[in-house]
């Protein structure tokens, strides 16, 4: 297929980065995104002129946190920190997927309405200090609709992949709702919930404050644990409240801790939190005033907003994408109010009109897939995967003789063949 050694495929989030190479179906290696650097004010056992090399990534800093400043050069999915980027990318070439990066091609990703500024320093960084010889930066939301189409293909369902679609891609600090027509953003439209993984965490250790058993330190990793595993999305909450009511021993799950350095056991029950904290992308206003608009509603505001060509297509393939969409049913329910929604505008062009013009149903149709949560690697290294990859890749030399200008713009990937 071709001569090239396989790309590298990295996808830094706010939350965790996920890396490896292309082909494969899931990432070689997944991180915290944060950095912990030598600070003079709590170590000062470091040769003098190496500290820009003393430090670590993921969970070594955390573990390290009592003689390094750790920190994360990401915040709501942007690049916050440059050198802390360079550092970090720099373990995770050499320390993580141990490659000579001037044998590989790269393929990075960037947030919605990444500024070409940040996509020249990118292209600076990987060229002159990492000397790949190509990059190629791919945009979350296209990455993530190719996985959702490429799931589909290995699930049996055979579909000529279409670049069209709203994704909708909730990670641990921000979630967007964007649409693409045909591989191209459009920018206008995207809106953004500052609601995400942390928010729904925060909320879970605020709704367990009352429980007395929980050790302050593992306050955080217990919400955390039971966000991931007893939360799920409901239809309809006063129906939820009766449910736990009249069945409490069904519905209410029991979390079991212990303390590290004393073997201590703790234990603490999860009630109405497995459903109230998901509640927040429905009814934001149980956790914050400062934004009230449900999910379903932005969602259908940013259809509503795009160019009337696509709207169709745009209802027709709304793809999740991100760690904070896999709650069960959540899919299901936003479906449902999607559907509602529209169906609730059609009826009422049809009274305006007397009865006189019937408009065509539109179908709403929320995707689920297997590798949803990590769908933007995944469609990332699918991509990367293919010959044309090469084709469109930003080359060293093109960087020597144009400069970074060359990375304010990418070719799209038209076709995917596997």
């Amino acid at each position: 297929m071709t001569d090239h050694l396989p790309a590298a495929v990295i996808d830094v989030g706010t939350g965790y980065t996920k890396m490896g190479f292309a082909g494969n179906v899931l990432p070689s290696y997944i991180v915290p995104s944060n950095i912990g650097k030598y600070d003079p004010k709590q170590k000062t056992n470091v040769v003098k002129g190496l500290e820009d090399l003393d430090f670590y990534i993921g969970k070594e800093a955390y573990s390290h946190s009592s003689t390094y400043a750790v920190s994360s050069p990401m915040k709501h999915g942007q690049i916050e920190n440059w050198d802390d980027i360079e550092h970090f990318w720099e373990h995770c070439i050499f320390r993580y997927l141990r490659c000579e990066p001037e044998d590989h091609h790269f393929l990075l990703t960037e947030p919605p309405l990444n500024t070409p500024e940040n996509r020249e320093f990118t292209a600076e960084i990987m060229f002159e200090s990492f000397n790949v010889p190509g990059l190629y930066i791919g945009v979350q939301a296209v990455l993530a609709l190719a996985a959702s189409f490429i799931a589909k293909e290995t699930s049996g369902q055979t579909e000529r992949p279409r670049l069209t679609g709203t994704v909708i891609d909730s990670g641990a600090g921000v979630t967007h709702v964007i649409p693409v027509a045909d591989g191209y953003v459009i920018g206008s439209c995207i809106k953004h919930i500052p609601i995400a993984g942390k928010d729904i965490t925060s909320f879970i250790q605020k709704l367990l404050r009352e429980h007395e058993r929980i050790p302050p330190e593992y306050a955080l990793e217990s919400a955390n644990y039971c966000k991931e595993t007893y939360c799920y999305v409901c239809p309809d909450v006063a129906k939820e409240f009766d449910k736990y009511e009249k069945d409490p021993k069904t519905w209410i799950k029991t979390y079991e801790g212990v303390i590290q350095k004393t073997k201590r056991k703790f234990s603490f029950e999860m009630g109405y939190e497995r459903f109230l904290a998901p509640e927040i992308f429905f009814n934001p206003q149980i956790f914050t005033s400062d934004f009230v608009t449900p999910l379903p509603t932005l969602v259908d505001q940013v259809i509503q907003n795009s160019p009337i060509d696509v709207r169709r297509p745009l209802y027709n393939n709304i793809v999740l994408s991100g760690g904070s969409t896999l709650y069960k049913d959540l899919g299901r329910r936003l479906q449902r109010d999607l559907r509602r929604r529209v169906k609730a505008r059609l009826k009422r062009s049809e009274m305006l009109s007397g009865g006189k013009l019937k408009p065509k149903p539109i179908d709403v149709n929320v995707i689920s897939h297997k590798m949803q949560k990590y769908a933007v690697w995944f469609g990332g290294s699918m991509m990367a995967f293919t010959p044309e990859f090469y084709k469109v890749c930003h080359t060293k030399e093109q960087y020597d003789e144009i400069g970074p200008s060359i990375a304010r713009h990418n070719p799209v990937l038209g076709g995917i063949t596997m």
